[in-house]
């Protein structure tokens, strides 16, 4: 296929399969924001399902969308408010959809080195571990039933060369498990209200707290390792400032009506991809079903029904996959230690220090070369 092609959208049950494969992240997230009390769960799924369907139309292939997860992650653990959060939006939103009319992330592209950026999807990869593990020791009993129906449809995926389906079988068992143990949660409506307006010191502090680490995790993962990864999976020619336009419009468009930060990511795609997505289809499918969950079960009690162990499996085998395409790189040094300082410190020095790394190793040996001869 061309690169500048774009396959047909189908719409089959490994598309249907794959529609789920982000879920075990989407979820976890939006319902975390949520509990906080500064976003409704209602929206968060209601624009996340209109986006899912609009980037399936547009891109054809399966680029997800997602809760943009270091404002989603420090808004969680700081207990930031929803003006913050919206301020945080407002900025990005406006940032991104901006350069998206420029060169500037082919510029960036090019001095950003492979390994770095690889170092990101790693890095993502071993975040993405540790969140399972945090689902998965209060609740193994849901992670290994969950599991062995993950490995279950792998293998009878593989040996009979029919679409892997574990996906729809674990979310599908965790709500029937959810609803044996709690009982049906009552059918919510959805009301839709104006998102919060922040004010000038939610803006400063949202500018100290969310937009950088965000800014430079949506370049990297959101952006550059999805236009990557795009390549690594369908050949295709997603480029960086196309994605740049649509977190940005995703944004300006949902967040004045309390919708969460939005963006695209290597992780969903990688998900998507590993349960079947091939193209937008699977996006379409995604987004019919946020936006049924969210006019009908806008109660976080649905999203409460799915066990956390649940979670933990689908987030261990998204990472997997996640993972195997960021040890695609050729500095391993570079890579492994941007992996790792993003998961014991912060993307930020993590990108830091592999730019250093990525300049500075090849410009040290050229020197002790020189000076050895």
């Amino acid at each position: 296929m061309p690169q500048d092609s774009k396959p047909p959208l189908r719409f089959g049950i490994g598309e249907l399969a794959g529609s789920l494969g982000d879920f075990g992240t989407i979820l976890p997230l939006s319902l975390a924001l949520a509990a906080t009390g500064a976003l409704g769960i209602g929206p968060v799924l209601l624009f996340l399902g209109i986006w899912f369907i609009i980037t399936g139309y547009y891109y054809r292939y399966p680029v997800p969308v997602e809760p943009m997860k270091a404002i989603a992650v420090i808004a969680v653990a700081a207990g930031m408010s929803g003006g913050e959060i919206a301020a945080a939006g407002y900025i990005l939103g406006a940032i991104f959809l901006l350069i998206g009319f420029t060169n500037v992330l082919e510029i960036i592209e090019r001095y950003i080195p492979l390994p770095v950026v690889r170092g990101i999807q790693l890095g993502l990869a071993l975040i993405l571990l540790k969140t399972a593990v945090g689902y998965l020791i209060p609740d193994p009993g849901h992670f290994f039933l969950g599991a062995m129906i993950i490995i279950g449809g792998f293998l009878v995926a593989y040996h009979f060369r029919v679409p892997d389906l574990s996906s729809i079988a674990v979310i599908i068992v965790a709500i029937a498990a959810g609803i044996l143990a709690q009982g049906f949660p009552p059918i919510t409506t959805l009301s839709l209200s104006p998102g919060a307006i922040p004010t000038g010191s939610e803006i400063i502090a949202s500018l100290r707290e969310l937009v950088l680490p965000q800014a430079i995790l949506t370049i990297t993962n959101a952006i550059l390792a999805t236009s990557l990864l795009a390549k690594d999976l369908f050949s295709a020619d997603i480029r960086p400032k196309k994605l740049s336009k649509t977190i940005g419009l995703m944004n300006l468009t949902s967040i004045p009506f309390g919708g969460m930060p939005m963006c695209h990511g290597a992780g969903g795609m990688a998900g998507q991809y590993r349960f079947g997505a091939r193209t937008g289809g699977a996006n379409i499918y995604a987004g019919i079903f946020l936006i049924g969950a969210a006019l009908l079960f806008a109660s976080t009690a649905w999203v409460g029904l799915i066990a956390p162990g649940f979670y933990a499996a689908l987030l261990i085998f998204v990472a997997i996959e996640l993972a195997r395409h960021g040890l695609k790189t050729s500095s391993y040094l570079v890579t492994f230690t941007t992996a790792v300082l993003s998961l014991l410190v912060s993307m930020t020095v993590a990108f830091i220090v592999g730019m250093c790394l990525a300049y500075g190793v090849p410009s040290l040996m050229k020197q002790i070369g020189e000076k050895s001869r």
